[in-house]
């Protein structure tokens, strides 16, 4: 039965923030959810990012904190601070390894994979796990220039879901947001929404 699918996500945090971003909307990480609930029996979804250790506040962490109370399993691992040729400040934080990882141990219990990324890194991973027996779609999108996901990583998926399309179903509307952020500062002045798309996600090389 259809509704009896076991479902996985991994989500490719710093990825999926410049797709939604450059789509022009904010992920609601509590409808995304739901929406994967709904198609079937959703053992884990797995979110990774790299954090900034040595800042005394980062905009992420309350986001962390709360998909980590609400249903996500949270990786995350200290992102490395370098300055690049020019001068410039730079942070790498790269959670492809640790998303593999946690893909690979998932593969036998699982029968459909969800990766929200478009990093063509990751197509060795989902010809791996197709290998398994299990299904596996990419999240991310072409409609942007240029496109967000790799095209070896699109060819490689046994389903390619366009974020455009998932815009009105897994993002938050802008009036609603800034009703929320609102009430949200009402109540707590010093503190973010932690529930929408952050504005600080460490880039990947």
């Amino acid at each position: 039965m259809a509704d009896q699918e076991r479902i996985a996500l991994f989500i490719d945090g710093a990825n999926l923030y410049a797709t939604a971003k450059s789509l022009g909307f904010d992920i609601d990480y509590k409808r995304l959810l739901k929406e994967f609930q709904g198609k079937g029996r959703l053992l884990r979804a797995f979110y990774y990012t790299a954090l900034v250790e040595d800042q005394e506040y980062s905009s992420i962490r309350p986001l962390i904190d709360w998909l980590d109370y609400n249903g996500y399993a949270v990786v995350t691992k200290p992102a490395k601070e370098f300055v690049d040729a020019l001068g410039r400040r730079k942070v790498k934080g790269n959670m492809d390894i640790e998303l593999a990882v946690d893909a690979m141990e998932m593969a036998d219990h699982v029968d459909h994979m969800v990766l929200f990324s478009g990093d063509g890194d990751f197509r060795s991973l989902v010809e791996a796990v197709q290998r398994k027996g299990v299904r596996v779609s990419v999240m991310s999108t072409i409609t942007t220039q240029p496109p967000m996901v790799a095209d070896e990583l699109r060819r490689q998926a046994d389903e390619f879901v366009d974020l455009v399309h998932l815009a009105n179903k897994i993002g938050r509307d802008p009036s609603e947001r800034s009703d929320r952020m609102q009430r949200f500062q009402e109540r707590r002045p010093a503190a973010p929404v932690p529930t929408h798309a952050h504005d600080e996600e460490p880039a990947e090389d």
